[in-house]
């Protein structure tokens, strides 16, 4: 079928798009230089297109990403980049070891004693390194990472994320304060040792010499929060919407709070062919209200550009690939939820 006969709202992926971006992605940091994130897509197809192109290593946000990786046979090695205490999540992501390489992130002794009770085997030490989230002071890393050593958990490294620093209107400033963060892990990995230094995204992928491995995720699908860095990653993920209603000034389609993340502000709807991008008012439960750049009618469809991608790939079931208006595949949002 088309993407004309989707039911709407519809998460599509253009797939030339999606190629181009793993392709210019995986020039910059080929193989084990890439750690991609499957926050951003939740998608165990995708990361299998990723692994296609040399990436075999993932970041995940969540032990379901996590479970979900290894199960679809995508668990060379996996990273849990995020603090987990919960006894019984813990326990079925040590169960997956028999399958798949697994590595958490520790930055407390709460989470350093909770690994080493579920048996997990691998870890790193989560460094904060400005960013007011996760993350132990780098003072501290060595001192757990002994404390893991000594509960028997490998530590192979360190981690950190400057997420603050991911978008910057001044290149020099952004490059320079990348630098102070990245020197702040580099001196707790140091101390921790290990062959890992893991740390950036996708709007400082380009300022790494230092890391061994880059975390970044959103570069495959992109959205218009990162759009605006003139990276050479291309728009490839679209909510497609139906026009509902028209008034004099202001039209309104199915594409609202329910199908798309909000978090970095209003979406965007993709002009079609030459025409001005048109005006986003407001999202409502179900609803997107635009000025439309040119006429539409009841019945039209558009497609809606998300501010932020993670979110949004989250509130969908399945994305549609799409090549010149033809859907080619159906992929499942298979690793959503916890």
């Amino acid at each position: 079928m088309n993407v004309a006969q989707l039911s709407t709202p519809a998460l599509i992926i253009d797939s030339d798009a999606l190629d181009h971006n793993l392709r210019i992605m995986a020039a910059a940091r080929p193989g084990p230089l890439l750690r991609p994130h499957v926050k951003a897509h939740k998608c165990s197809s995708l990361a299998a297109a990723q692994a296609a192109v040399g990436h075999r290593s993932f970041t995940c946000a969540t032990v379901r990403e996590m479970i979900g990786m290894a199960d679809a046979g995508l668990g060379d090695d996996l990273l849990l980049a995020n603090e987990v205490i919960d006894s019984t999540r813990l326990a079925g992501l040590a169960a997956a070891q028999d399958r798949a390489m697994i590595t958490v992130a520790l930055d407390s002794d709460e989470t350093v004693d909770a690994a080493a009770q579920a048996g997990i085997h691998h870890a790193l030490i989560d460094v904060n390194i400005g960013l007011p989230r996760c993350g132990c002071r780098p003072d501290d890393a060595a001192r757990l990472a002994d404390r893991a050593r000594g509960r028997g958990i490998d530590v192979r490294g360190v981690m950190g994320y400057e997420g603050h620093l991911m978008v910057m209107d001044d290149s020099d400033e952004q490059r320079s304060r990348v630098d102070d963060a990245v020197e702040r892990l580099v001196g707790a990995h140091e101390h921790v040792g290990g062959d890992v230094i893991s740390a950036g995204g996708t709007g400082t992928y380009h300022l790494h010499h230092r890391v061994t491995e880059v975390q970044a995720g959103s570069y495959a699908l992109m959205d218009s929060y990162y759009a605006q860095l003139g990276h050479p990653f291309i728009q490839a993920c679209f909510v497609v919407g139906t026009v509902v209603s028209v008034s004099a000034n202001y039209a309104v389609a199915d594409v609202g709070l329910k199908a798309m993340g909000m978090d970095h502000g209003n979406p965007t709807i993709a002009p079609c062919v030459d025409d001005a991008a048109s005006s986003v008012w407001f999202l409502s439960d179900e609803h997107v209200t635009f000025a439309p750049a040119t006429p539409v009618r009841v019945g039209d469809q558009i497609r809606v550009i998300p501010a932020h991608i993670d979110p949004t790939m989250a509130m969908h079931d399945v994305a549609w690939l799409v090549h010149d208006g033809e859907v080619i595949d159906r992929w499942p949002i298979d690793l959503r939820g916890w």
